[in-house]
């Protein structure tokens, strides 16, 4: 394979205009939009999905057929060796540090032998953290997860709905939570999920009690979660950062509890899953000077050295930073005093929110505050009654009220953040929605309401929706006293965040999986745009 110095610089240029992006946007952020070019050449990688930092690069990819010996990615002059993923050889990373901050730097990826296992291309690291950038756009969504075998919404569907987003040129994306399903344990697995007699037959069954990587464990795995990531993102994210946040799912089940089983915290197993999962296909979140080492899940020794595997920092000079935390991993079933975060997290999140040398702070659990549809896992009391209704009036079985006094808490820390509008963009909730709390519990917010916001779903079943599942929609809980500027929209969609020296511009889009045609995801333009300004 060739390419010469006139198909790189043709892979790498912008393909298009920007499409759909509205005056004021294009005249604040003076942005063109570029969807994937359909013409680079992949070559012999399947997937390839890269995360960065102001001085360092992380790169996971697999290929379609093992390798004979550890491929190098250059990275500008410098040489990165690949570390093998898996024990097979078709999963590889790429981890380059000391690189400068806000460059372009060409990328080409060859194999042991030194010949071109992909067309070249470009990625940017971010600016530095002292920096001053003017414009940052970002890319959130959640629940791409879902195996076609199992009836999620097909991966070419998925893919397209990405694209799309790709299409507005975003300069980073995050991915919140559920991107494989594929439970094993919780009441409805032996029906609709992994454990299901469909579940088997694709991928076959896991030994709990053997290690996850080099036993039949890892077939097992990659089959499974294989076709839940590698289609759905292929190489399209090649150029474009991305930021993989757990959720349950991810730990292969689902947050149920009852007399027979209580999902979460994760067990050794779950966790080894998710572990592997994330080792083979998507990128840990890279160190961040202000983001303690010792988190839990950071720094592991399997690992390169400083990296989290569960709670991360996407900062882009002294403009926005998004705080990335997965509830999941630290759950404690400690009554008064349980917790989702571990108590050193939440100290490192309050920290966040106070600091003041950036300008824009946003929130992004995998657990989304402001509405319930009556779960186990979430942080409101809030249960269905007999009659199908959300209600406070009986207990929900195995809730952990320290929950919402953790969940009171970092709202507190929000909405004391001097200077900034608080703003919370969360996974797990299928649905799309934007609203103002102004009460949480005895905490007043009006002076200063957090905005609450579901991304929207990239894929999920027909029977996924909260409607579906539990027979009612999102709704805010009765803890809170919520403004809903939209209330939650059962269909898929995401949202893109303009973050700007003065204000932040969010765009919401949807799709209707049964009114529209796939089509019609080519053109889809935002049906609702919110302005947050900063308080004087």
């Amino acid at each position: 394979m060739h390419f010469s110095r006139r198909d790189f610089l043709r892979a790498t240029s912008s393909a298009a205009l920007a499409a759909g992006v509205p005056a004021d946007i294009i005249a604040e952020s003076g942005r063109a939009a570029a969807a994937p070019s359909a013409n680079w050449d992949a070559g012999s990688v399947r997937h390839l999905l890269p995360q960065v930092s102001d001085s360092r690069i992380l790169i996971k990819a697999s290929f379609n057929a093992p390798l004979p010996g550890a491929p190098t990615l250059r990275v500008g002059n410098v040489a990165v060796r690949g570390r093998m993923g898996d024990t097979r050889g078709e999963h590889w990373h790429f981890y380059a540090t000391g690189l400068r901050p806000g460059r372009r730097y060409p990328l080409a990826l060859s194999g042991s032998n030194g010949r071109a296992l992909c067309q070249p291309w470009e990625l940017s690291t971010f600016p530095a953290p002292e920096e001053r950038p003017q414009k940052f756009r970002v890319l959130f969504y959640t629940c791409a997860g879902g195996h076609e075998g199992l009836s999620f919404l097909p991966t070419a569907t998925r893919n397209r709905l990405l694209r799309r987003a790709l299409s507005f040129a975003p300069d980073a994306a995050v991915a919140n939570g559920d991107h494989i399903y594929w439970d094993l344990l919780s009441p409805l697995a032996a029906t609709v999920s992994g454990a299901s007699p469909a579940g088997v037959n694709i991928a076959g069954r896991f030994d709990r009690s053997a290690v996850v990587l080099g036993s039949d464990n890892e077939t097992v795995l990659k089959r499974a979660c294989g076709p839940q990531i590698v289609p759905v993102y292929g190489t399209d994210f090649r150029a474009t950062p991305i930021f993989f946040l757990r959720d349950d799912h991810d730990y292969f089940d689902n947050d149920d509890a009852d007399d027979n089983i209580i999902t979460f915290p994760p067990s050794h197993f779950m966790m080894q899953l998710a572990r592997a999962t994330q080792n083979l296909y998507y990128p840990e979140f890279l160190p961040d000077a202000a983001r303690p080492l010792g988190l839990p899940g950071s720094s592991a020794g399997d690992r390169v050295f400083g990296v989290s595997e569960s709670f991360g920092t996407l900062r882009y000079g002294r403009l926005a930073e998004v705080l990335l935390y997965d509830i999941r991993a630290t759950q404690t079933l400690a009554g008064p005093s349980a917790v989702y975060v571990d108590l050193e997290v939440e100290k490192w999140l309050r920290t966040r929110s106070a600091a003041t040398e950036v300008r824009h702070l946003v929130h992004a659990p995998s657990n989304p505050p402001g509405w319930t549809a009556g779960k186990w896992g979430e942080w409101y009391p809030d249960v269905l009654d007999a009659d199908g209704k959300l209600t406070v009036a009986k207990s929900k079985p195995y809730w952990q009220s320290g929950w919402l006094k953790q969940h009171d808490r970092l709202i507190a820390a929000m909405s004391a953040m001097p200077g900034r509008a608080p703003l919370v963009i969360s996974g797990d909730m299928h649905a799309v929605a934007i609203g103002r709390m102004l009460r949480s519990g005895m905490l007043d917010l009006k002076a200063n309401p957090v905005n609450v916001v579901l991304s929207g779903p990239i894929g999920t079943r027909p029977g996924g929706w909260p409607s579906g599942r539990r027979g009612t929609g999102a709704l805010p809980p009765a803890h809170i006293d919520l403004a809903e500027a939209v209330k939650p929209i059962e269909q898929h969609g995401f949202t893109i965040a303009d973050f700007l020296t003065d204000k932040m511009v969010l765009r919401f889009f949807k799709w209707d999986r049964n009114a529209q045609p796939v089509e019609a995801i080519d053109t889809l333009e935002p049906f609702h745009t919110a302005e947050l300004v900063p308080p004087a």
